[in-house]
């Protein structure tokens, strides 16, 4: 299935192995449930050539939005956000967590009415997607879309009311610990993130939060 004029399905998954940002084996992630594969979405954006393919990709699937403006969360959200924000030219602002609560900072501030789409790399429980709408709309944006790389949600509701619209999506089934049959078979998980949980459903490495 063609996802965009200039990256489909396929060549993301090429992208992704090429990188090595699809990561298999046994896993903690940041929002505390265990999975068999983890996406750090970093290694796939650390070229500048690719970040700005992907980016665009993503941003042909939401320029139809009449998007005013980007909002990610810090810290997985930015580089992916920015280079949305850039293929759409609107301002790009990002959320970060400070005492473990989403804000926006360094005079960062929605317009009223403005149309915001929040930009994540990978979607996981759409826990910090929710919180990052929340404080734009308490900065008075109005959320009209979300955008990731991937979406590997269980359940394909949308966190919020408006269109999720994402280049892949993964079914990679997550566990709560008690439950994770890799525990089970006494594997240990590993902690590829940069924070400690809290919820939030960001792999690809978070601002250790106040240390998403």
């Amino acid at each position: 299935m063609r996802l965009s004029e200039s990256l489909d399905r396929r060549e993301l998954m090429d992208l992704l192995s090429a990188s090595g940002a699809l990561k298999r084996g046994h896993f903690e992630l940041s929002s505390g449930r265990h999975s068999s594969a983890y996406v750090q979405c970093a290694l796939l954006l650390e070229d500048p050539a690719r970040a700005e393919r992907v980016g665009r990709a993503l941003g042909q699937r939401l320029e139809d939005r009449e998007i005013e403006a980007v909002v990610s969360p810090a810290l997985g959200g930015v580089l992916i956000g920015y280079e949305v924000a850039r293929y759409l030219a609107v301002p790009f602002r990002f959320a970060e967590r400070v005492n473990g609560v989403m804000s926006l900072r360094r005079g960062f501030e929605s317009k009223a009415g403005e149309r915001t789409a929040i930009v994540e790399d990978v979607i996981t429980t759409g826990l910090s997607t929710r919180e990052t709408a929340d404080v734009v709309r308490k900065s008075g944006g109005e959320i009209v879309a979300i955008g990731a790389i991937i979406d590997r949600r269980a359940n394909r509701a949308t966190p919020l009311e408006v269109p999720l619209l994402s280049l892949l999506q993964l079914d990679l089934p997550t566990f709560e610990p008690a439950s994770c049959p890799l525990c089970s078979q006494g594997s240990a998980a590993e902690k590829p993130g940069s924070r400690p949980s809290q919820g939030s459903d960001q792999e690809s490495g978070s601002q250790p939060s106040a240390s998403r």
